[in-house]
């Protein structure tokens, strides 16, 4: 078994530093773990989850400890007398009283990490995120009240931009980093789910609902989701693109998107 393979099922990676950074959102060689968190949602939700891998393994160990040594011990050849023993109340009561334990273990840091996830700070950006059949619109409401549409790019154009296939749109959303942004979730048609692994973020969009998640980018990047949940033929080609850019370049992005998109309702209005 090569290092590479042990690794990853620890959750871990033979890269780190910039080219980790351009990686995260690419499938990887023998990947078996999470992305690289890059929000403190994602980092608890690793944590979380690598507990668990080693409460499982742990459990998996002693169950099949327990049954190669009954095996071995207590078969036909080796124990030809079979034990009379009924009734042992010890370990009825070790047996009884384990699962508990172990439930006990597992359930105070997972209540703990879903009431981080529901408890929204103060936000610094809003965001609504509308999804459509197949597509979804950001309105930023508070910062100046513009919206766009943001369309999954075809092939050829996703791979001219260097952008990964199936994943790449023509209006990315813009946030800044280190920022607490509120991302506000409905669905204009059918129920999708707005999801972006890196940030830990997976939040149903129904229509005639508002559901609110958040996150906070604390690295600069651009990342990658998809809607997650089946709301249609087309259900794989509604990606999900965020492009986390320090504070001045996004002051810079919201003048040129007020004009832009202020432009593109415009000329939908008189088209309509």
């Amino acid at each position: 078994m090569s290092l590479r393979l042990v690794l990853s099922a620890l959750g871990l990676s033979l890269m780190s530093g910039p080219a980790q950074a351009a990686r995260d959102w690419q499938v990887r060689d023998w990947q078996v773990g999470l992305q690289a968190p890059v929000t403190p949602v994602m980092e608890r939700l690793s944590h979380f989850h690598t507990e668990l891998v080693w409460i499982v393994t742990a459990i998996c160990v002693l169950v099949a400890g327990l049954l190669v040594t009954v095996m071995v011990r207590f078969n036909s050849r080796t124990h030809q007398v079979p034990s009379k023993t009924h009734h042992n109340t010890a370990l009825e009561m070790m047996w009884t009283l384990a699962p508990v334990i172990i439930l006990v273990i597992i359930a105070i840091p997972s209540f703990k990490l879903l009431y981080y996830e529901a408890d929204i700070p103060k936000p610094d950006v809003t965001i609504q995120a509308v999804g459509h059949q197949w597509y979804w619109t950001y309105v930023y409401p508070k910062d100046g009240g513009f919206q766009f549409d943001s369309n999954m790019l075809p092939e050829t154009a996703a791979k001219q931009a260097g952008k990964p296939r199936l994943l790449g749109t023509d209006n990315p959303v813009v946030v800044p980093v280190n920022k607490n942004v509120e991302v506000i979730t409905t669905g204009a048609d059918v129920i999708h789910s707005w999801a972006v692994p890196a940030f830990g973020v997976k939040m149903d969009a129904i229509p005639g609902r508002l559901n609110h998640t958040w996150f906070r980018a604390t690295r600069e990047g651009t990342y990658y989701g998809q809607c997650s949940e089946l709301c249609g033929a087309n259900h794989a080609f509604m990606p999900i693109e965020v492009k986390v850019v320090s504070e001045p370049a996004y002051r810079a992005w919201l003048a040129m998107a007020k004009k832009k998109y202020a432009a593109d309702d415009t000329a939908r209005v008189a088209s309509n």
